[in-house]
């Protein structure tokens, strides 16, 4: 039997289900939330070089830290500018889907473009604070996590309206275990997170 998806219309718009536009709607909030804490905190630490974020726990679980080290300007600016817009418009498009606007392919390609790219971006972000900086930021943690699950309902709108290239099986397989490979996914970085961390971890029990 053919898959309905492959027969999509290319040029055509294409309607999102009501999950699909509570992950954007949920995602672009929360993660523009994360990302303002983290701007007022670092404009408070440039005009007061002693002030201390709330997130600021522990010599670990620190803010600050990481947002004065040079990963957290990667392109010469705070890289919380960068989540203020993305998840603004994020947010937006959830509202537009949610009122039962239909995108473009393109929109929809653009956006799992862009989320990929984030989830790339977050990528190197945890693996420079896990292993270079040493340190666990709070909201940063936020921004993954969201971040993570943006991309990943994106690219299975994706795929089951044939908007990406895929085979059949492929598609049937994500869309049937979607739930647990995302927590899958999750759970490798929850892992990574105790492992790298374990001693302090520990001494808090």
């Amino acid at each position: 039997m053919a898959d309905p998806a492959a027969k999509a219309p290319a040029a055509a718009s294409v309607a999102a289900g009501r999950r699909t536009g509570l992950v954007l709607l949920f995602a672009g909030i929360v993660g523009w939330y994360a990302s303002f804490r983290l701007t007022v905190d670092d404009w408070r630490m440039l005009r007061d070089p002693a002030y201390r974020p709330s997130c600021d726990i522990s010599p670990v679980v620190s803010c600050g830290g990481v947002m004065s080290s040079p990963q957290g300007s990667l392109f010469g600016f705070p890289n919380m500018v960068l989540g203020l817009s993305a998840f603004a418009v994020v947010a937006a498009v959830g509202v537009a889907v949610l009122a039962g606007t239909r995108l473009r392919p393109w929109m929809w390609r653009a956006l799992a473009g862009g989320a990929l790219v984030g989830v790339v971006f977050v990528h190197w972000l945890l693996w420079q604070s896990l292993y270079e900086l040493n340190k666990l930021c709070p909201y940063c943690v936020v921004v993954w996590v969201v971040t993570i699950a943006l991309f990943w309902f994106l690219a299975l709108h994706c795929l089951e309206h044939g908007l990406l290239r895929a085979p059949p099986g492929v598609r049937v397989l994500v869309r049937d275990t979607h739930a647990l490979l995302l927590t899958g996914w999750y759970g490798v970085i929850a892992l990574l997170v105790l492992t790298r961390f374990w001693s302090y971890w520990s001494g808090l029990l």
